[in-house]
């Protein structure tokens, strides 16, 4: 498995973790402990929200605006990966995809320049 969050981080590749309790009771952890697994056992160096619910009256405002733009059931919130671009745009939403499907859209996204969505030229 590719490392995204090293691999692509200089081309502007931000990972973002929301920890959450709501599926089989896996992240029951402060979010000191949570923190301290994901960092000793992943070596994750990414930005980690608080500890949030992701679905129900509670759902963070972050899985809102996720769900406004990919309808549908948060089936894990390991299992649930969003692409969000450099505008804010949503671009995709993954369930159960390889990682190798994942890094071919991730791409194309990193290759896309900020201003006006206009792909990168090669040289």
């Amino acid at each position: 498995m590719t490392r995204f969050d090293t691999t692509y981080r200089d081309k502007g590749l931000v990972v973002m973790a929301f920890p959450c309790n709501q599926f089989g009771g896996q992240e029951p952890g402060t979010e000191a402990e949570i923190k301290e697994f994901v960092t000793k056992n992943f070596q994750s160096k990414f930005p980690m929200s608080s500890k949030v619910d992701v679905m129900g009256d509670k759902m963070h405002p972050v899985y809102k605006w996720l769900q406004q733009c990919f309808p549908g059931d948060i089936t894990w919130n390991f299992a649930s990966k969003f692409i969000v671009d450099r505008n804010g745009v949503c671009v995709a939403r993954f369930e159960k995809e390889k990682w190798e499907v994942i890094e071919k859209t991730l791409v194309q996204v990193l290759d896309t320049k900020a201003e006006g969505g206009e792909k990168k030229e090669e040289k």
